[in-house]
């Protein structure tokens, strides 16, 4: 640890902005360590990062020859971006910090300073500001504990003993007025300084491992990885965001409570309405913390990271839905219905039949000559047939000549529905 960081957490416990300038001297410092470490020089991962780069130019050779590829700008493009991307910032310290350090850290305090009009860092003026409602509130504190010693000392000279109960009650007691401000203040530090202590402290681990995740997507079986880093870091960048901006409309509304606690603490005493406020204010701010943490991973769970990984209910969706061509081509074909015990069988178009499909014809000629437009019905009669006569069934007249009379009554059935029919689609 350099000697700037020694002194900078040497006075962390001094208030809240010296504890963040301490956590983002000693992150900065561990994550160039970490890069070093992996991928520097010496360290432990260039070989690695040697043989997946190896991996990655043998596999695209296969795929040329193998036809899946081809040497073509569209092929070419996103490749060499993401060779170039990946040897960037997985290689070079000064490449990393300047774009995915800066941007991470410096990136949504720049934008909380742009909003609040704040001149400098967002983040330290509010760690400032913090540090003034707690130093009001230990010196109400402190005023009051020394309204209770000189009540405690009166009691000891030979006070009234109803001051001095009244005195001691006070003092003591979980639900004092000194006890719930105190416990208002702890919420308020909770939902203040923790979740910006633990937002920093983890935006820095994921930092510090962020170039094996850059590594990672080389290869579309591990670019989910990298999708999944990026959104971690982007949450844990925009949480100092919404703590601030949340934190600067919450210390607006504590200001008149403070002022009132110091007051009554002037006068011996700790008022308990603005005790009680405090508490209410702070446990309102640790539950809106609550919701802007769910919020936060809301928005980043919908992001799509640039393409690197698909979710499955986009995939899902792909594959349930059917290509324009076939379902055009599926509902354009009609599949005849043949019955398996007609299939030899000649049909025949019955009188009623032909007559109704002539006056649909004529009508539609006329719609096509009134409106330009061109339609083609397919009908299809099945079940037309004629059954023969079974062996088992007998007739009432025999001879010759009543099955020469039933076989030319069969082919004059026939031949009539053979020129109905072609009548109708001539």
């Amino acid at each position: 640890m350099s000697s700037a960081c020694e002194q900078l957490t040497e006075v962390a416990s001094a208030g809240v902005s010296p504890a963040l300038r301490a956590v983002d001297c000693v992150a900065n410092e561990m994550a160039s360590a970490a890069f070093g470490r992996l991928f520097g020089a010496e360290g432990a991962m260039a070989p690695v990062l040697t043989i997946l780069l190896t991996l990655y130019i043998a596999f695209f050779a296969i795929s040329l020859l193998t036809g899946r590829s081809s040497l073509g700008i569209s092929a070419l493009t996103p490749r060499m971006l993401t060779l170039g991307l990946v040897l960037t910032f997985a290689t070079s310290w000064i490449a990393y910090q300047g774009v995915v350090w800066n941007l991470a850290v410096g990136g949504p305090d720049w934008i909380a300073s742009q909003l609040m009009g704040a001149k400098g860092s967002a983040t330290q003026i509010f760690g400032d500001r913090i540090d003034v409602v707690f130093n009001a509130i230990a010196e109400a504190s402190q005023n009051a504990g020394q309204g209770g010693g000189e009540a405690a000392q009166a009691a000891t000279e030979g006070a009234a003993p109803a001051k001095v109960a009244a005195a001691s009650g006070g003092a003591a007691g979980l639900f004092s007025p000194d006890s719930v401000m105190w416990m208002g203040a702890l919420m308020l530090l909770l939902g203040t300084v923790g979740v910006l202590l633990t937002a920093r402290i983890a935006l820095a681990i994921l930092l510090a491992l962020g170039p094996i995740f850059v590594v990672m997507a080389l290869f579309g079986g591990t670019r989910g990885l990298t999708a999944g880093w990026l959104r971690g870091v982007v949450l844990t960048a925009t949480t100092p965001l919404f703590v601030v901006l949340g934190g600067g409309i919450t210390l607006e509304l504590l200001v008149p409570i403070v002022s009132a606690l110091v007051q009554g603490a002037q006068l011996g005493e700790i008022d308990g309405r603005a005790a009680m406020a405090l508490f209410v204010v702070a446990a309102v701010h640790l539950a809106l913390m609550g919701m802007v943490l769910k919020v936060a991973g809301t928005l980043v769970s919908g992001w799509q990271v640039f393409g690197l990984a698909r979710s499955e209910t986009s995939r899902g969706g792909r594959d349930n839905v059917a290509p324009p061509a076939q379902a055009m081509a599926a509902s354009g074909q009609v599949q005849p219905f043949v019955p398996a015990a007609t299939a030899s069988r000649t049909p025949a178009v019955s009188a009623a039949s032909a007559a109704a499909m002539t006056a649909a014809s004529v009508s539609e000629q006329g719609a096509a000559a009134s409106t330009g437009d061109r339609r083609t019905v397919i009908t299809q009669v099945s079940g037309g047939g004629i059954e023969p006569l079974g062996a088992s069934q007998s007739s009432r007249a025999r001879g010759i000549g009543s099955r020469f009379r039933a076989s030319n009554d069969v082919a004059s059935k026939n031949h009539m529905g053979r020129a109905a029919a072609k009548e109708t689609f001539k």
